[in-house]
């Protein structure tokens, strides 16, 4: 194997995730203003009634936010509400309730999930369709809430007239949509990028309740469990509570929502980061031995590599394992990658599938 001295220079940011990003400048800023003097605690402070405000500007005057510490905590908290006992909800085999919580949803709440079989990690009206010989029936978990990830697990998107037919199918039912916006400024900024975008796909679509997504989007940390039906919302600020979500000094997650939603930066990141993904694509997936499924829509790259060539390159460069039995791998941005991270990955690319390390070349095809 080569030695690290070698290797071109390392970007200065991974491709690990967008997790992995640091707070955008004007959030640590807004929390750093947010720290002078004293304000009450739970919520009973300005910088809360402002983030409530902004968020009804973004989805309407009858929704309702609610802030909280983390993205499993915000999905744990909608389902809460929108279930009651022997209900299920139904999500893809994807989903990250499903892979990705430790078994939360199931473990707090007390529901069961249905997840179903989705190639692209995206539920069509006839699953749900499907489910209808379970209803009624007293042995079986009812299937009451649908929840869909916007962007998915597997960087794909739905289209608002997907949404909109989903949640159809659903409230026909009888059956609750909660959508997973963990990246939903990814998806925005796909998806046209305005205000209107992010209502086409959620609240004109139908969708009752969504986990909006901060901490990917360039917050320290922090998300928010929005109703967009006012109704499940009742007992919100109870069930809140009870499942460890409500920050004492909210003052500093809504501070740094502020900063995200004044002048829609939280779409500009995204845009950055799903424009520096299409770049990566574009700079790598003509080197021989690289080959993509699909190219990126928002800001998730999933590549295969040549086996032996996979661990000189992440120790190089961190990224994360995919799909192992297929040497896939993912490699993702942020709002703060920029051209040159992009070029110094593709250079290190080249470099150690070039030849430059020890093993066969095993496990991928070349091309695009």
């Amino acid at each position: 194997m080569s030695s690290p001295d070698e290797m071109p220079a390392a970007p200065e940011r991974s491709f690990a995730s967008d997790n992995a990003a640091g707070a955008h400048p004007a959030v640590i800023e807004a929390l750093v203003a947010a720290n002078e003097g004293h304000a009450l605690a739970y919520g009973d402070d300005r910088w809360t009634a402002e983030a409530q405000a902004r968020f009804r500007d973004l989805f309407g005057p009858a929704s309702e936010a609610f802030l909280v510490w983390n993205g499993t905590g915000a999905n744990v908290m909608a389902l809460a509400t929108m279930l009651h006992p022997a209900e299920c909800v139904v999500c893809t085999e994807w989903a990250h309730i499903a892979v990705d919580e430790a078994g939360a949803p199931e473990r707090v709440v007390g529901a069961k999930l249905l997840g179903l079989p989705a190639p692209e990690a995206k539920l069509v009206p006839e699953q749900l369709a499907s489910l209808a010989h379970l209803q009624g029936e007293q042995h079986h978990a009812q299937p009451a809430v649908v929840s869909i990830t916007q962007s998915t697990e597997l960087g794909t998107l739905y289209s608002a007239d997907e949404v909109a037919a989903l949640c159809e199918t659903a409230h026909r039912m009888g059956m609750l949509v909660h959508l997973d916006g963990a990246r939903i400024a990814n998806a925005t900024a796909a998806l046209g990028g305005t205000v209107q975008a992010v209502r086409s796909f959620t609240v004109d679509a139908g969708v009752d309740v969504v986990s909006f997504g901060g901490t990917k989007a360039g917050l320290l940390g922090g998300e928010a469990v929005v109703y967009l039906d006012p109704a499940l919302a009742a007992r919100a600020k109870y069930t809140r509570k009870m499942v460890t979500q409500l920050p004492s000094k909210m003052r500093f997650i809504a501070a740094q929502f502020n900063a995200l939603l004044h002048d829609d930066l939280w779409i500009s990141l995204a845009r950055q980061s799903n424009a520096m993904a299409s770049r990566l694509y574009d700079a790598t997936r003509e080197i021989p031995g690289v080959a993509f499924d699909v190219p990126p829509v928002v800001n998730s790259l999933f590549v295969v590599l040549p086996n032996a060539a996979i661990q000189p390159l992440r120790d190089w460069s961190f990224f994360w394992d995919w799909d192992v039995s297929r040497h896939q791998v993912r490699w993702m941005t942020a709002w703060d990658t920029t051209d040159l991270d992009v070029q110094r990955f593709a250079a290190g690319l080249r470099h150690v599938l070039g030849g430059n390390f020890e093993g066969p070349l095993d496990g991928a095809s070349s091309g695009g």
